[in-house]
């Protein structure tokens, strides 16, 4: 196998993995990561955004929902780069997958975002956290 997911939801799954590893062969990279991100954190994450960006956009500031991610993304830490575009006329952000968060950095994420609508006076649709 070239390359396979494992949750180690329990002690026969941390075993199953353990005897994956030592029929691993040498080379073989290992790679471990906390949970991902949930479905409800991500839904709540862009109608954040959504709201952020209508209220946004009466005010002058005309980004899309995308775009906003993007901001909210690199403040908090995540890193974005700018790449040319092939045609040599413009630039593409990198890095701006929320998909590969963890469910603790989409909370954080999250929470981040709830704190700069509060001191910028935007009234999201549903304020409840989701963890």
């Amino acid at each position: 196998m070239s390359r396979w997911t494992h949750i180690l939801s329990d002690d026969l799954a941390i075993q199953r993995a353990i005897n994956w590893i030592r029929q691993a062969p040498h080379g073989m990279r290992l790679e471990f990561k906390m949970p991902k991100r949930t479905l409800p954190q991500n839904d709540r994450m862009w109608a954040m955004l959504t709201d952020i960006a209508a209220i946004m956009r009466k005010r002058g500031t005309d980004y899309t929902t995308d775009e906003w991610k993007v901001i909210f993304m690199h403040a908090c830490g995540r890193e974005i780069r700018l790449l040319p575009s092939l045609d040599g006329k413009g630039f593409i952000p990198y890095g701006q997958s929320s998909s590969d968060l963890s469910k603790q950095e989409m909370t954080d994420l999250i929470e981040f975002m709830f704190a700069w609508g509060a001191e910028n006076s935007i009234t999201f649709h549903d304020d409840r956290r989701v963890a």
